[in-house]
């Protein structure tokens, strides 16, 4: 299978950095960092499992991922301000 760019790579759940770059995109400054901390799992759960190329299962997320997830989105958040 070809990709025609790094966007085309699938992600899975531990790609926390490339998960994290991907809502930031989406959100941009929506969420401040205690935002972003303050995000139900269930949400957030819901929101990566819409990233195009994602294809983890939510059965297999748990949540040092997300907690993972957060911290990245907020690096990329405080990386952008």
């Amino acid at each position: 299978m070809g990709f025609k760019d790094i966007d085309d790579f699938p992600i899975n759940w531990p790609d926390h950095e490339d998960i994290a770059m991907k809502l930031y995109d989406k959100f941009g400054d929506d969420f401040s960092e205690q935002k972003i901390y303050r995000i139900r799992f269930t949400d957030l759960i819901d929101w990566i499992l819409s990233i195009p190329n994602f294809e983890g299962k939510k059965e297999e997320c748990n949540e040092g991922h997300l907690e993972q997830i957060q911290a990245k989105w907020v690096y990329e958040w405080r990386d952008n301000q």
